[in-house]
């Protein structure tokens, strides 16, 4: 199992420089932006080839009817169901926590978008290779800002609000119809010997408190991490009705842990090893089918479940699925 020290999610702040959005230079061939970093980029005011560094970029970008053309992966070998497996179509640059930079290079990208916390070490040598633009990836409310940021350097910036906009109002409709008498407590959790679980302010777990969820590990400090370290001994205290894992392969040793047994999930059958959409969130694809999913696991009786390729070949455009 892929694991992440807790230094992965360090506070990183800035996201309200997004709003900002895009500058055009006089000439019209540059656009100028600010992005996480603090950092102004220079970047093609119609680029043409993009390269992720996550799957983010691919989200926004497919949503818009483009077609990245590079990416990392977060499995080896797993494409992206939510994404329609379309990035098998794109030159792989490596795992998005150590993306290869001479395979980012061979793919002559114009522009690059990328996780800020996996790139800024190694920001000279990105921006050497093509302009660099890195994002948080991280909150919701970073999702509405990225999202619109994003299309609007991509030149489609009504597309990106009206992707914002409908999925606020799918969200409203979905917390309206969810049963108001019950809110179970789940989870959302990298496995492992210590799982790592994540705060009510990560997209993910934002999407399912606010369709009633009750979040065991609560929100954030002020400034502070938004994931935690959970031992089950505390889990099996606070008892999550539901949990959804992060489903990266094979090794799952928490559930080798007899603490593991009793928990009420488990007990239930309540346990959902989930796909690449519950950890890189933030992209319009993606947080559709989250609240979707989301909304089946909790309320099953209420909601039904989801084709996940069905529901994201709603969003792609039939050009591009072809």
């Amino acid at each position: 199992m892929v694991r992440y020290a807790r230094t992965f999610f360090s506070a990183l702040g800035l996201s309200a420089l997004l709003m900002a959005g895009a500058t055009y230079a006089d000439d019209d061939k540059k656009v100028s932006i600010v992005d996480d970093r603090g950092v102004t980029v220079e970047v093609p005011a119609q680029p043409k080839r993009i390269a992720s560094i996550s799957y983010f970029a691919d989200d926004v970008a497919l949503a818009l009817g483009i077609k990245p053309v590079a990416s990392t992966y977060m499995t080896a070998g797993r494409e992206p169901a939510f994404l329609l497996g379309l990035t098998s179509g794109m030159k792989q640059i490596g795992q998005r926590a150590k993306p290869n930079l001479e395979l980012l290079s061979e793919a002559k990208p114009d522009l690059i978008i990328a996780i800020r916390r996996y790139t800024v070490g190694n920001a000279a040598q990105l921006q050497n290779i093509a302009p660099y633009v890195a994002y948080n990836m991280e909150l919701l409310e970073e999702s509405y800002s990225e999202t619109a940021a994003l299309s609007k350097l991509l030149g489609k910036p009504e597309r990106g609000e009206q992707l914002n906009a409908d999925f606020r109002k799918h969200l409203a409709e979905y917390a309206a119809k969810a049963p108001k008498d019950v809110h179970p407590r789940f989870l959302i959790m990298w496995g492992g010997a210590t799982p790592f679980a994540f705060h009510t302010e990560n997209t993910s777990a934002s999407i399912v408190a606010a369709i009633g969820g009750d979040n065991i590990p609560g929100p954030k400090s002020p400034g502070g991490e938004f994931g935690i370290d959970l031992s089950l001994e505390t889990m099996l205290e606070k008892d999550p009705e539901v949990i959804f894992i992060y489903d990266s392969g094979p090794d799952r040793p928490h559930e080798s842990n007899p603490i593991w047994s009793q928990l009420s999930a488990v007990k239930n059958n309540r346990v959902f090893y989930v796909g690449d959409q519950w950890v890189e969130t933030n992209g319009p694809i993606a947080r559709e089918i989250v609240l979707r999913e989301a909304a089946h696991y909790l309320y099953p009786d209420t909601f039904p479940a989801v084709d996940v390729k069905a529901e994201a070949a709603k969003l792609i455009p039939a050009e591009l699925q072809n």
